[in-house]
């Protein structure tokens, strides 16, 4: 007697533990129903099954719950009307509690964000999506929805293989890629891969993405600051760092833009083959190169040494949680291992239908058309500043969705800007946020703002971009 699914759906009704406690058996069902309509589980204007459904379905005389709807519809909990049934009262929303006296009140709304990392979320292909979908679910196998290798759907990794290989220069097998949940996923899987092989210390750049420092403070490695320069990561110094590991951005390094030279790259490869070391390559915006064709993978130097790893968040959405990881050969089993632990496998839908817009030429289509899309925002963004904010100087834009502006020495510093923009609903990026904590700049590193124009839908770029150099044309 604790449950019903008359009315279209299960409801669990705890008449037995009520008895017990000294209810009788039409008060108990009243208490029931009073309290699952209290706490929402029983929303207004919800149809209750008839008395003598309920009755049947609950075990108990008809008139017991006719005595227990007339009660609660006179306390005003339900409504009956002839003809329509019994069904639960619309009540008016209670109060909202006080705020506690130190609640910290919220900040002005975002009216445009131009934070760093975000793509432009109405370019994803809604209609080729859905129809690739409708496809792969087609075409896949019934095994496709179960239990599967932690590395992911053969039909992804040889599609991701193929494509890698001949847009990126990857060297690499459908046996040898694991797919994940993102980037974010991937390193956290490397990190604790590389202590399980008995490393303390991962090398990173001085500048980066703040979450996957994160990543890597949580795993426990120590982290060992590369400094940069205009040329990128300092991987000369590598000799020195003692670290087991090194992540590296070499395309398009963050936040600063600029790809890493090959003698730099090959000097990462030798040391990982000197040390046994391990480089770990994040393809950062690898595909939208606007000045030239897109920079082949560091991977190809070494498939034993590098791990390539790529996602599908700048590409198409961070919310599809797609990644993948092509692996030296010895890390195949220890990854697939971790995998499992950390979630068995990556969901098979989504990675069947990436797989059938690789294959069928669609998300080639659709980078490309991004890529145009990416270099008119960069465009007018670069043409913007020159002539509203002669002052500030604009770097980091070969490639990629940001740009690095950097503040004249005798303005506002760069966290009193980020501070006006926030009041003005302009949401910015800064230099500083990058900065690893034990990074040899310091404290006192260049000030500057890391400008996101990916963003921004693009009925409200032109706002946007109105409202950056507003706050920065009187510098």
């Amino acid at each position: 007697m604790e449950s019903w699914s008359t009315f279209g759906g299960d409801l669990h009704l705890d008449l037995t533990g009520r008895q017990a406690r000294g209810l009788g058996l039409r008060a108990a069902l009243e208490d029931a129903l009073r309290e699952a309509v209290q706490d929402g589980r029983l929303a207004p204007g919800t149809r209750l099954p008839s008395s003598r459904a309920l009755g049947g379905d609950l075990g108990i005389a008809r008139n017991t719950v006719v005595e227990a709807y007339l009660q609660l519809t006179a306390e005003g909990w339900l409504t009956s009307r002839q003809g329509a049934g019994t069904t639960v009262a619309e009540r008016a929303a209670p109060p909202a509690p006080a705020p506690a006296p130190d609640a910290a009140r919220p900040g002005p709304a975002v009216r445009y964000d131009l934070r760093p990392g975000r793509p432009d979320l109405s370019m994803f292909p809604r209609t080729a999506w859905l129809a690739a979908a409708r496809r792969a679910l087609t075409a896949a196998p019934n095994e496709a929805f179960g239990y599967d290798t932690p590395l992911g759907r053969i039909e992804l990794r040889e599609a991701l293989a193929a494509y890698l290989a001949r847009v990126r220069g990857v060297r690499t097998a459908p046996e040898r890629i694991l797919v994940c949940s993102g980037h974010t996923q991937g390193l956290n899987l490397l990190c604790a891969a590389l202590r399980g092989r008995g490393a303390a210390a991962l090398a990173v750049e001085a500048y980066g993405l703040a979450p996957l420092q994160q990543v890597v403070r949580a795993s426990g490695l120590e982290r060992v600051a590369l400094p940069l320069d205009e040329d990128g990561a300092r991987t000369d110094l590598l000799a020195g760092a003692r670290a087991g590991a090194v992540l590296l951005t070499p395309a398009h390094q963050y936040p600063t833009g600029v790809p890493l030279p090959a003698a730099r790259r090959f000097a990462a490869v030798e040391w990982a083959r000197r040390t046994g070391g391990l480089v770990i390559e994040d393809d950062y915006d690898g595909e939208f190169r606007y000045d030239r064709q897109p920079l082949g993978a560091m991977q190809a130097l070494d498939p034993e040494r590098v791990v390539y790893s790529g996602t599908a968040s700048k590409s198409l959405a961070p919310g599809l949680r797609l990644g993948w990881l092509a692996l030296p050969q010895e890390l195949v089993a220890p990854m697939t291992r971790l995998k499992r632990l950390a979630d068995t496998q990556s969901g098979a839908l989504d990675q069947l239908t990436l797989a059938e817009l690789i294959t069928s030429g669609t998300y080639d289509r659709h980078v490309r058309r991004c890529r145009l899309h990416y270099r008119r925002r960069r465009d007018r963004l670069v043409s913007a500043l020159a002539e509203r904010a002669p002052r500030v100087r604009v770097t980091g834009v070969a490639a990629g969705l940001h740009a690095v502006l950097t503040l004249p020495p005798d303005g506002p510093s760069e966290a009193e800007l980020i501070a006006r923009a926030a009041a003005a609903g302009l949401a910015l990026g800064g230099l500083a946020e990058c900065r690893d904590d034990r990074a040899a700049a310091g404290p006192d590193g260049p000030a500057g703002l890391v400008i996101g124009y990916g963003s921004p839908p693009e009925h409200a770029f032109t706002g946007a971009l109105d409202a950056l150099c507003g706050l920065l044309g009187a510098l």
